[in-house]
């Protein structure tokens, strides 16, 4: 099993730099030909075990490696082993207890736990979650086949469309009606919906959902259909829409109410067990699960409502870059993680994350918009692009070089991790190149088959193609980046963003050894590395604050406001809010409010979120908001129609909830690197398409570089999580807080870090 633990000691490390060793020991179990590594520190006194009391712990499960991070006072230990996807706990605790032994502490010692997992995505996407029914409103029961009546390509004649999460003989319908001012005009039949129910225990389903016609306006009878069902199928998962997904939209409302449904019982499996595992070790304290809008929710949550933890670990990773980009000055980012099965962007403004309300999950067609399963929450905007260190290059029935989405995983991985693999992978390009080195993976802990690499890459791409392995390599990351960048330049402009004034924040196990040629592609002049990068997104875990956010649907001409009746709709989202908080720990001074409310001129069919303030409704003036949507539309567009007769309407209402104490990170904590004694500097021949040759490279490890280093490209930066390539037409440095500025076009001398 790979193993990848270590410590990050902080104090007196700029006064003492090259004064600790480090020390390798060979591990004798089946895997031998690993090893793992334990850092012996010269310079810093032993610490009892008082002195560990409040460990923090993150934990997160991705597709390939499960990344962890441990603060523990003045030390910080980090670890990287693989996803075991058979059950991911185990690799939970091992990375856990590598970090433990790393700094003398025990389970009891752990005070807070922070998790993010892939697990809710990967079900829906891999279609093995529970065998779910729905039951819809009699006569529309057909929505989820029906969708938006929208072909997402219109010229394609062989269009496939998802298939639905819930097969259509357990689709039934109930015969109830609710109008759409909440009125009901049909009673629920309770005749009828025992006969369901007696229909529902025969077919053996795991969970229902339930979404019946305007239940954001009435949930009577979704409450008294979960009653039923609780009552008499108290072992069924039972997810109603009007706690899911408590908004207009008949179509996107029931996907998500399913979506939720199909990975409830699944999830709160997991997450029981997990949390079983925690108390069995003797961790004391709830764990917080990391929700898709970048706050931190109770482990309840998590069981209830599943559909919160989709894109956790990528929501982490953008708090993050919002973290590192406020400690050096740097707002305007885009957010950019790379690992080992898919890449995520982010674009920050401002230093927040963008944010949006829908998404999708398990496309047919990764970047064609519509071909996948609608879930609307509010969520920190993700763009999944390119591929990851594990995806799958191919040649297409044309003959043309393909690179993902298909991924290698974790089990049997890329060919050069030598447990089976035999199709090439971004990663096997990666060692081709030299871009990665063989016998430093995961600070030489996982040594890589070079010629497995090359010989994947051989027999599958340069022979049919008629090149040399080399040439295929070169073309499998071209392609690579080419896709990525394309991606990122549409995300930005789309949203009127030139790239240009952008800087790139890269991490994630492969995010940094492309991270270079994205940017000299956008035209980019800046690329910002953080400290121990393929762990970013576990350290985004312990960066996050707990939050809450509540969307309603409330519609309304902004003339016709009735203010009264909307600050009391705020004030009660506002309560349940706080309640929530306060239950998990947090004092009511320390909250923060934020009220917004969606808006739009009337008939169109998108809206742009608007703050208010509970005062502004107090004393209720409608131009005041009217000329902050203006001004929020004209900056969105660049342009405003003639506002003579067109009317301002309300869709939604927003609060959210958020705690504001400074997070217990320092600066000093999470920002200088570690700093062994001084390793020789080495070479390798790196491949660089600009040069369409290799070039003698020197490759220097981070660790071994102090704050102000400064140097040339090209250059090749390694640490254990990741690797850092620079090259010939760029200039890095290391900023005071150890993080890794790459400045194209060797701009060392005109910029300074955080400038």
């Amino acid at each position: 099993m790979v193993k990848s633990s270590i410590l990050l000691p902080w104090s007196n490390l700029l006064a003492s730099h090259s004064e600790a060793t480090w020390s390798t020991t060979a591990d004798c179990s089946p895997h031998a030909n690993f090893l793992s590594r334990e850092p012996i520190m010269t310079d810093m006194k032993r610490r009892g075990r008082a002195s560990l009391q409040g460990l923090r712990v993150g934990v997160d499960v991705g597709g390939t490696f499960t990344d962890a991070i441990l603060l523990a006072g003045e030390k910080l230990a980090v670890a990287k082993v693989p996803t075991t996807p058979h059950d991911p706990s185990e690799g939970i605790f091992q990375a856990i207890e590598q970090m433990l032994a790393s700094v003398g502490g025990q389970w009891r010692d752990i005070t807070q736990i922070v998790h993010a997992t892939t697990l809710a995505v990967n079900a829906i996407t891999e279609r093995r979650g529970a065998l779910t029914a729905l039951l819809a409103t009699e006569g529309f029961r057909d929505v989820l086949e029906i969708g938006e009546s929208r072909r997402y390509d219109r010229y394609d004649l062989f269009l496939t469309k998802p298939p639905t999460l819930v097969p259509r003989y357990l689709r039934l319908g109930v015969a109830e009606r609710v109008g759409a001012e909440g009125c009901v005009r049909q009673p629920l039949d309770q005749e009828q919906l025992r006969n369901l129910i007696i229909a529902l225990r025969a077919s053996g389903v795991e969970s229902v959902a339930i979404c019946l016609l305007h239940s954001y306006r009435n949930r009577q009878h979704e409450d008294e259909i979960q009653a039923c069902l609780a009552q008499e199928l108290p072992e069924v998962e039972v997810s109603i829409s009007a706690d899911v997904d408590p908004n207009i939209g008949e179509y996107i409302r029931c996907s998500t109410t399913v979506c939720n449904a199909y990975v409830k019982p699944l999830v709160k499996r997991y997450l029981t067990n997990l949390r079983n595992g925690f108390t069995e070790r003797g961790v004391e304290v709830d764990p917080y699960l990391m929700l898709a809008h970048g706050g931190l929710g109770q482990w309840s949550t998590g069981m209830e409502r599943p559909i919160r933890l989709l894109e956790s670990g990528p929501a982490a990773g953008a708090v993050a870059s919002s973290w590192r980009g406020m400690a050096i000055d740097l707002l305007d980012l885009v957010s950019f993680d790379m690992g080992g099965t898919t890449a995520k962007i982010c674009l920050l403004s401002d230093g927040k994350p963008s944010r949006t309300d829908i998404f999708e999950v398990a496309r047919e067609h990764r970047f064609k918009r519509g071909s996948g399963l609608p879930v609307r929450m509010p969520t920190i905007e993700l763009l999944e692009i390119g591929a990851g260190g594990g995806s799958i290059a191919r040649l297409n029935t044309a003959g043309l070089l393909k690179v993902g989405p298909q991924s290698a995983g974790a089990v049997p991985g890329p060919a050069c991790y030598g447990r089976g693999g035999t199709e090439p992978t971004v990663t096997d390009a990666h060692v081709v190149l030299g871009l990665i080195g063989a016998t430093s993976f995961l600070g030489g802990s996982m040594p890589l088959d070079a010629a497995a690499a090359a010989t994947a890459i051989e027999s599958n791409i340069a022979r049919p193609l008629g090149i040399s392995t080399v040439e295929a390599a070169l073309g499998i990351y071209e392609v690579v980046n080419n896709n990525m960048a394309l991606a990122i330049r549409l995300h930005l402009t789309e949203r009127g963003k030139d790239p240009r004034h952008f800087t790139l924040m890269a991490f994630g196990g492969a995010g940094p050894v492309h991270a270079y040629e994205i940017a000299r592609q956008l035209k980019l002049q800046h690329v910002v590395v953080p400290p121990s990068a393929g762990v970013e997104s576990a350290f985004g875990l312990l960066a996050a604050a707990p939050a809450a956010e509540s969307v309603r649907t409330y519609w309304t001409r902004l003339d016709e406001l009735p203010a009264e009746e909307v600050r009391n709709h705020l004030v009660t989202l506002a309560n349940e809010g706080i309640n929530l908080l306060e239950g998990i720990g947090s004092a009511r001074d320390d909250i923060a409010i934020t009220y917004s409310a969606d808006m739009r001129f009337e008939g169109q069919g998108h809206e742009l979120q608007v703050a208010i303030t509970l005062d502004e409704l107090t004393n209720f003036d409608a131009a005041t908001i009217r000329d902050r949507f203006f001004h929020i539309y004209e900056t969105q567009y660049r342009q405003l129609p003639p506002t003579d007769h067109l009317s301002v309407e309300i869709r939604r209402l927003r609060v959210r909830v958020s705690v504001t104490t400074d997070n217990p990170l320092s600066v000093r904590e999470v920002g200088l690197s570690p700093a062994p004694a001084a390793r020789r500097e080495q070479s390798r021949p790196v491949y660089f398409p600009e040069v369409g040759r290799a070039v003698d490279t020197p490759v220097l490890h981070r660790s071994a570089l102090s704050p102000g280093t400064r140097r040339a490209g090209p250059v090749v930066v390694e640490e254990a999580e990741s690797t850092t390539v620079i090259g010939p037409s760029a200039s890095m440095e290391i900023d005071p807080l150890g993080n890794l500025h790459v400045y194209l076009e060797n701009r060392n001398e005109q910029r300074t870090p955080g400038s």
